[in-house]
């Protein structure tokens, strides 16, 4: 399955090198060298060296080789091939919650599930329910199943927590 793993940044240096806005758990195994990537445009693009530098990752990409390539690809996500069998029964990845359809217990279509909202405290579920955007909390006093399969996800929100847009 393809995930998403980062975001290319700005050009470092003039060899072309880029900047990297890492959104993965292991960017160890995702940008080490020989490794594809997938551009949001479908181009591929294979990793020549993988460093870190003040905290920043630092990617240089075969066939690419100076600064002026690399800002064309600004701004880009990049995905990678990622295997979901190694995951534990109930763990899954974001990416896979996109698109499943949110109910009440009482079998209630609230809507899909737009995006994930990253937050220190927990994160959030963005489902868009009738033009707007439900935001709900992402913990299990809440979430009560996620089905990946079937795409479907059931909650159990507290008395007033979707008062707003209900």
């Amino acid at each position: 399955m393809q995930l998403v793993v980062g975001r290319i940044g700005r050009a470092h240096g003039v060899v072309g090198e880029a900047t990297i806005e890492v959104r993965t758990d292991n960017p160890e195994q995702r940008f080490s060298a020989g490794n594809k990537l997938t551009l949001e445009n479908g181009q591929q693009l294979i990793i020549k060296s993988s460093r870190w530098h003040n905290q920043v990752l630092l990617l240089a990409f075969e066939g690419i080789t100076d600064r002026n390539q690399i800002e064309k690809l600004r701004d880009q996500l990049i995905s990678a091939e990622v295997d979901t069998k190694d995951l534990a029964p109930g763990e899954y990845h974001y990416q896979q919650l996109i698109g499943s359809n949110v109910f009440l217990q009482s079998g209630e279509n609230l809507g899909a599930v737009s995006e994930i909202v990253a937050l220190p405290g927990q994160d959030l579920l963005g489902v868009d329910y009738q033009g707007r955007q439900l935001l709900i909390p992402m913990v299990k006093a809440i979430i009560k199943s996620i089905d990946i399969e079937n795409k479907k996800i059931v909650v159990d929100p507290p008395e007033g927590l979707l008062d707003v847009a209900l």
